[in-house]
């Protein structure tokens, strides 16, 4: 396709990048590992394009691929897409997936009958595997039979493919998986950042090195998600995680609705570990999930109306779910204003670097002197956090 304009833009799911003709979109590009591969798949593909400042029509479209890879509410159905090169039954399939709401799914096979060509499931797949217009047209949302999860050919396989659908699903099932600002928070980010500005000069500096309060939340639909996930990911770089989750929740129909204490208690260990589990990790899901089942793992409801030092005795019971996960769950998932993280290395860091001492604080020292960040705690550890990426003088 002969393209004369491409820019790359952030999204929620990492840098992506989209190129434009006289026509309309030409390609979307979901992000690689790394923003100089992402800009090197789509020149590959549209090696005439030039770098440019995207036109208004073009630039909607890319708005609302930010918006809706945030898990907001955004229409691509009018986006305007250059397909002259595309083969006509390749355009009936992208026409069909766009009609695909957000939050809703397809199979090969239904997409196969609506076009009026049963029998052609592995051609529709052909199809979509091909689609050079991600997101706009939604090929993440058609899946195997059965409500497998099926291929993905972008970056992160159905890692990526599954946060997509999850994060849709969650705005359309009324529970945003990610959201940033007004109402995320149990407390005010203004009145938070203000009253740790005024707690001490060098806590003040470093707020205004780092700038304003971005902490992002992620809500889950139960307790037991949030859990099973915290135990995957534990010891693993983000990559290597999210595509292990990904494939535990591809042993199960609707895998971007995520795993339930029934599907994990019911599915053999050897399963388990062969999406890549360790034993460990395998003994600690089938723990959490029996726990769910015999109701001493609180639902969301009761959650929200427990203190954080009943959550968290409640929760370490749990194998292999200690006190820093459950910090990490009242701060990233349920946006306690009140959490200080005395045992991470990170936050303890980050507080020698604000504060200009040579050596960490011991968790004891550390909770004492939290004492004057009170009630703002995970305000301040997300400051300490952000301390530690700042460039060294």
């Amino acid at each position: 396709m002969s393209a004369y304009g491409y820019t790359l833009f952030d999204t929620t799911i990492g840098r992506c990048g989209i190129a434009w003709s006289e026509g309309g979109i030409v390609g979307v590009q979901l992000p690689e590992t790394r923003e100089r591969d992402t800009l090197s798949r789509l020149l590959k593909r549209h090696p005439d394009a030039t770098q440019a400042a995207p036109p208004p029509a073009i630039q909607q479209v890319l708005d609302n691929i930010v918006a809706l890879l945030a898990g907001e509410s955004a229409d691509l159905s009018v986006a305007m897409l250059d397909m002259q090169h595309v083969s006509p039954f390749h355009r009936r399939v992208y026409e069909a997936a766009r009609a695909i709401a957000p939050g809703e799914t397809l199979s090969y096979g239904e997409i196969a009958e609506k076009l009026g060509a049963s029998g052609s499931a592995r051609a529709v797949g052909q199809a979509l595997g091909r689609n050079p217009f991600a997101v706009v047209v939604p090929c993440h949302r058609v899946l195997a039979a059965g409500g497998k999860m099926g291929g993905f050919s972008a970056n992160g396989g159905i890692g990526t493919k599954l946060r997509m659908l999850s994060i849709e699903s969650a705005r359309v099932n009324g529970h945003q998986t990610m959201f940033e600002g007004d109402g995320a928070f149990g407390f005010d980010p203004v009145v938070a950042v203000e009253h740790l500005r005024e707690s001490s000069a060098s806590m003040a500096r470093l707020i205004d090195t780092v700038g304003p309060l971005r902490m992002r939340l992620k809500r889950t639909p139960s307790i037991f998600v949030a859990l099973a996930e915290a135990i995957v990911y534990q010891q693993l770089t983000g990559r290597a995680a999210a595509t292990i989750y990904a494939r535990v929740c591809a042993l199960f129909p609707r895998a971007h609705e995520g795993p339930t204490p029934e599907k994990i208690w019911r599915v053999s260990a050897e399963k388990l570990r062969a999406a890549g589990l360790s034993n460990a990790k395998v003994l600690a899901l089938k723990d959490l999930a029996r726990k769910s089942l015999d109701g001493a793992i609180p639902t969301l409801s009761e959650i929200h109306g427990m203190d954080d030092e009943a959550i968290i005795e409640r929760l370490v019971k749990v194998r292999g779910i200690g006190r820093w996960t459950v910090e990490m769950l009242l701060m990233f998932r349920l946006g306690r204003p009140d959490i200080l993280p005395v045992d991470d290395y990170g936050v303890r860091k980050g507080y020698t670097v604000a504060f200009r001492k040579r050596s960490l604080p011991a968790p004891k020292a550390l909770a004492k002197l939290g004492m004057q960040w009170k009630p703002y705690r995970t305000a301040a550890s997300w400051y300490f956090w952000r301390a530690l990426e700042l460039p060294k003088k």
